[in-house]
């Protein structure tokens, strides 16, 4: 029987509005449903206004700098409100280029929730949608811990809706996202302590560079409670009162309080069960190297599956699968070379195999050149500012396996490292690379 759709995609954030728009490319009647505002979780709770948030926050902190270069001293005051407002006004703008992007692109748009009948039909909004091929990109939502009072709680979602900052947040997870939301709202003058159930922040990075983050932001005035979980969170008189337990036995006194513990596959509701879609144990769909899930003509990318929670990595998976199933090309995502940040001040980020994995994998043959330095521009303030940089690489070759950082635009110098390390450069080759001077990337030429 003739099918109302060659594609529909379930969820218009950045892989499914991706994969339309290739698909469309092709001349195949492609339809998108869309529960929420387009563009995910990056564009509405994510990276764009996070990263609006970093910029904010790092003129608080050039502000503080700015009398050691020269410049007379000046009270400004920052605007919470007028910020969002600001930042919501973007975002309203990128929506409306989705949309006419879609249009223009000839995909037909339903802005309701889609939930499968069959294999080939899913409901949306009351009626009956028919299609050859399916892609679910539904993402991931923020996972809330089961403790007593969670409900005072607020996750990434609701940070941006806050009415003014918080004096004092406490901040239960040391994740990136819990890492970054200290690291800024440490900037704005909040007093923020982070509680996390490792030792050192940033789990699965590399060790030193976990180490060197949470160094810099202990100097910045943010405290850490390490080997420790919340337990409760009561409200009482207009605060939050949060039980810690672990390491830190004690209650301390927060006015918002961030739960950064994690995301979580959005799969609840789908109706995957109607369509032989099956989930894995943590709710994640199951998928194999095609992004092809249990049922044959049904398909999933990006956080609703259980690989890497990038941006990036969701549009790569998108534009493989549209490839494969409508450009006869079969193409798989390779994940060994996936560069990371941390939009931490100080800032960090990495690309291929930390120190840790290295060695799993390769045993003593494994070398690592580190140094630490002050950055120029801190040397007429922040005295004790240190970036570090390192490299790890494997036997006599010195093939470059994985290259951290951790300092002042970290994440556009491993970028822009990222090519050649995927095709596989040697420690030598930077040492014969000619720098630019003065620059921090330089350092990268020069370790020993």
């Amino acid at each position: 029987m003739p099918f109302d759709y060659d594609l529909f995609v379930i969820g218009v954030g950045s892989g499914g509005a991706a994969a339309a728009k290739a698909a469309a490319q092709y001349g195949i009647r492609v339809g998108v449903a869309e529960k929420e505002a387009l563009g995910g979780t990056c564009l509405n709770r994510g990276c764009v206004p996070k990263k609006f948030i970093v910029y904010a926050a790092d003129f608080a902190l050039k502000n503080r700098m700015a009398h050691d270069y020269g410049w007379s001293e000046s009270k400004r005051h920052f605007s919470w409100l007028r910020f969002i407002n600001s930042v919501r006004q973007q975002i309203k703008s990128i929506h409306e280029s989705y949309q006419e992007t879609l249009e223009k692109a000839g995909i037909e748009l339903f802005r309701s929730h889609a939930k499968f009948v069959d294999e080939h039909t899913v409901e949306v909004d009351g009626r009956n949608i028919t299609a050859d091929k399916f892609l679910i990109a539904v993402g991931a939502q923020p996972m809330k811990p089961d403790i007593r009072g969670i409900e005072y709680g607020i996750t990434s979602r609701q940070i941006f809706k806050l009415p003014h900052l918080p004096k004092r947040l406490a901040i239960i997870g040391g994740g990136y996202i819990g890492v970054e939301f200290a690291s800024m709202m440490n900037a704005f003058g909040c007093e923020v302590t982070v509680i996390d159930t490792s030792k050192i922040i940033l789990s699965g990075f590399d060790c030193d560079v976990r180490r060197h983050v949470q160094d810099g932001l202990s100097n910045r005035g943010i405290r850490f409670i390490g080997n420790s979980t919340a337990k409760a969170i009561k409200f009482c008189e207009d605060n939050l009162l949060l039980t810690i337990a672990g390491d830190s036995q004690k209650i301390m006194t927060a006015d918002s309080v961030l739960v950064a513990t994690g995301r979580a596959p959005n799969t609840s509701n789908l109706g995957l069960e109607n369509a032989g879609v099956k989930l894995g144990e943590k709710q994640e769909i199951l998928v194999d190297e095609y992004s092809r899930t249990t049922q044959e003509n049904i398909y999933a990318v990006g956080d609703c599956t259980d690989r890497l929670q990038l941006t990036p990595v969701a549009k790569a998976e998108a534009t493989a699968f549209v490839k494969t199933v409508f450009g006869d090309q079969p193409q798989t995502v390779n994940y060994e070379h996936v560069p990371s940040a941390v939009f931490t001040r100080p800032e960090a980020a990495s690309i291929g195999m930390s120190e840790e994995k290295a060695k799993e994998k390769f045993g003593d043959s494994i070398k690592c050149y580190q140094t630490k330095f002050q950055p120029l521009i801190s040397q007429l303030t922040i005295k004790d500012e240190q970036a570090l940089m390192k490299l790890v690489v494997e036997g006599e070759s010195e093939r470059i396996l994985g290259a951290h950082m951790v300092g002042e635009h970290a994440a556009d110098i491993i970028q822009s490292l990222g090519v050649a390390i995927r095709k596989g450069i040697t420690k030598q080759d930077l040492d014969d690379t000619i720098a630019i001077h003065p620059t921090t990337a330089e350092e990268f030429l020069t370790l020993s």
